[in-house]
């Protein structure tokens, strides 16, 4: 990238000034009694410090010891609550175990706080300056973050700091022991290693918890990216060896990410940047966003196998573009001071919802999925949202107000209740719908991209934020194109609407269109999840056992008495298989009768009558004659340009 222009020193620290001029909003909602004995962090020549002995991690167990200042009296130390880029109370207090502290070699007795479970009280002796505070750190207590040949360092999950303080004035000195044999990556600065010990150099807590580190027996370490001084790196650990197998031209595609996102934004934020990529079919998968980093984990064949490319090629590209949109641009109230302050997530819509549309994008602009393939996908994530049940009562201002509930939210009947994902991929809709709207009216001559140049700007800055709001938002909206954009968002954003955005589809001169072959996106994710859709025929979706996953309401086999976790064990006489079940959709095409289903619940056994003869039903999107095809364009790369 040409940056557009390079900001003057004395304009950047004027710039950062603004950006971090951000008062500790609702301070003390759910906080402890205040740190009467706080130290001071102004300087960083008396740092925390933290050695993480993580020789054990193979079985799931790392060592926090970490020694922090103090002053003489009563002192209160804080574990990580509200964890940025997981939007919620995450913390894992259940992953802390065997937790000493001492001075001078001699125990401190401690107490958790009976309000605030994540804050511990000390009274500390007269004459100690520093106290140490060893703990446990369970690796899998809340879900695998380690295997035998794999570790995640989440720093948040293995420190304390003290109450009542910035995170950007605590400073923290950091120390790692690795595994033999095993190699690591980060986005944490001035790593010097000797041995299997590597040591860091002091870093602001901010900093520190932003710069998750991953490590592993078998690792890849591949530059995606190099110019301007820095780079962009794929750093990737696997459970097998042969999982790091790339196949060459993913590779190649993949080295378009940091050209197409400079072509999006037209600025850069970060300083360097590692994608950091676990391998595992042990770990859940997940993305989770950083600055100058991001936290990606998938299956063990994520990159060797084309389905998984197909079906979530955009998990690297998504928190990538978030290093603009959502680390450098934040909601106003989302961003705090200190990670015990709640978070607000209204504007998530704009944070993730926006972000979904610009990971998917990406994807296609890399050449990750074929561009000319995005019609199919988008007709995939159109009808899902527009057979959400819960559309009809939720909004999704509720969904993303309501986030760190959502994202915790699991059981039956999901769709009735809308989840924090729809907001994720109806936020693309909206999205896709606000850039339709600009091409149309500027005649070709803008596009979204436009405003994110406008939204990401100055061009070239470290990792900092800067934040903003709703109204800010739409007036740079409305710089790239004068449209009513409040009543656009609160139309699709802030009031219940009974469908997705669909002008979008018409004037990008496309159509839905419903037909017995399957959909490739939701065939992929079929033969990866080993279940059957037939969400938009007959109404339900099962388990490559049988077993209901979720039934549409006011399908047919809604109407039949169909729900979650039954069993199917025969249809139409014969023993439950998708080729048995195809057959009786298909048969009753053309047949008077309902369709019997023999179904286990409880171990009760019952048969259920379907009346339903509309056959196979997938959606796909289909040309409009005689119109341009503004996806074609807006999925086509456009380094270079």
């Amino acid at each position: 990238m040409q940056a557009r222009s390079t900001l003057a020193r004395s304009a950047l620290a004027a710039f950062v000034g603004v950006a971090l001029a951000v008062l500790f909003l609702g301070a003390g909602a759910r906080a402890a009694a205040p740190n009467a004995n706080a130290v001071s962090y102004a300087l960083h020549d008396d740092p925390e410090t933290l050695l993480l002995d993580a020789r054990e991690a193979g079985r799931g167990l790392m060592f926090s010891h970490m020694r922090i200042p103090v002053r003489p009296g009563p002192f209160t130390f804080v574990y990580p609550e509200w964890i940025p880029g997981e939007h919620g109370p995450t913390g894992p207090l259940d992953n802390i175990a065997q937790m000493r502290v001492s001075a001078n070699g001699a125990p401190i007795a401690w107490h958790r706080d009976q309000v605030d479970m994540y804050a511990f009280h000390v009274d500390v002796p007269p004459g100690v300056t520093h106290i140490d505070v060893e703990f446990s750190v369970l690796l899998n207590a809340d879900g695998a973050m380690a295997t035998k040949s794999i570790a995640i360092v989440n720093w948040n999950r293995d420190l304390f700091y003290q109450a009542d303080t910035a995170s950007k004035d605590v400073f923290v000195k950091v120390s790692l022991l690795l595994p033999d044999g095993w190699s690591y990556g980060t986005a944490l600065p001035g790593a010097v290693q000797q041995g299997n010990r590597v040591d860091f150099d002091v870093a602001a807590l901010n900093l520190l918890i932003d710069s998750p580190l991953d490590m592993g027996a078998y690792a890849r370490h591949i530059v995606l990216w190099s110019g301007e001084g820095t780079e962009q790196v794929l750093d990737a650990f696997a459970d097998h060896p042969q999982d790091l197998d790339f196949p060459a031209h993913l590779v190649d595609a993949y080295k378009n990410m940091t050209p197409e996102a400079f072509a999006l934004y037209g600025s850069r934020h970060w300083n360097v940047y590692h994608s950091l990529l676990t391998l595992s079919s042990e770990i859940r998968p997940e993305g989770i966003e950083h600055h100058q980093s991001s936290d990606n984990r998938a299956p063990e064949d994520f990159m060797t196998n084309p389905l998984w490319q197909l079906s979530g090629g955009d998990l690297l590209t998504h928190e990538f573009s978030h290093s603009w949109n959502g680390k450098y641009r934040r909601p106003f109230d989302l961003w705090q001071p200190n990670f015990q302050i709640p978070e607000h997530t209204e504007l998530l819509w704009v944070y993730e919802g926006m972000n979904q549309y610009l990971g998917d994008l990406l994807s296609f602009r890399m050449g990750i999925r074929e561009p000319s393939k995005y019609p199919e996908y988008l007709a995939s994530i159109y009808a899902a949202m527009d057979t959400e049940s819960g559309r009809a009562t939720t909004p999704l201002i509720d969904l993303t107000t309501g986030a760190p509930y959502y994202f915790e939210a699991r059981g039956d009947w999901g769709s009735l209740r809308r989840g924090a994902g729809d907001f994720y991929v109806e936020g693309e809709l909206v999205w896709l719908d606000a850039d339709t709207i600009i091409r149309e009216r500027s005649g070709g001559r803008r596009s979204l991209d436009d405003f994110l140049h406008l939204y990401s700007a100055p061009a070239l800055t470290g990792p900092i934020t800067k934040t903003y709001t709703r109204d800010e938002i739409e007036h740079l909206l409305a710089d790239v194109q004068p449209y009513d954009w409040h009543a656009f968002f609160d139309r699709y954003v802030y009031s219940v609407s009974a469908d997705p955005p669909n002008d979008d589809l018409a004037r990008a001169g496309w159509r839905l269109a419903y037909n017995d072959q399957p959909n490739e996106f939701t065939a992929a994710r079929e033969r990866l999840r080993h279940s059957i859709d037939e969400t938009y025929g007959i109404g339900f979706s099962t388990d490559d056992k049988g077993k209901i996953v979720n039934v549409r309401q006011g399908s047919a086999a809604w109407n039949a008495g169909l729900g979650p976790n039954m069993t199917i064990l025969a249809v139409g006489g014969q023993d439950y298989s998708s080729d048995a079940l195809e057959y009786g959709i298909r048969a009753a095409v053309h047949a008077t009768g309902s369709i019997a289903f023999v179904i286990e619940q409880s171990g009760w056994v019952n048969t259920y009558r379907v009346d339903y003869h509309d056959g196979l039903r997938f959606p796909h999107l289909e040309r409009i004659p005689g119109t341009s095809d503004m996806l074609a364009e807006i999925m086509s790369a456009h380094r270079g340009r």
